[in-house]
């Protein structure tokens, strides 16, 4: 396996749509990983809280509607 100090000095090297290339397989390889990690943690229980909190605040109509959260940015 090759440090990261000579992965770095690899890609350095690429021409510069082989570097997006990358880049777009390290995220959707990160997306993967975090959608198996939530799909561990709904299975072990994990979120069952935070779920619980959500379908309360909803219950009371304790949210706002998405766009309004996001044009209050």
């Amino acid at each position: 396996m090759s440090s990261l100090v000579e992965i770095e000095t690899a890609i350095k090297q690429l021409p510069e749509n082989e570097i997006r290339q990358l880049a777009t397989w390290i995220q959707t390889y990160l997306d993967e990983a975090w959608d198996r990690q939530i799909e561990v943690d709904l299975k072990s229980g994990k979120l069952n809280n935070l779920i619980a909190k959500a379908e309360a605040d909803i219950a009371a109509n304790n949210v706002r509607d998405l766009d309004e959260v996001l044009n209050d940015t």
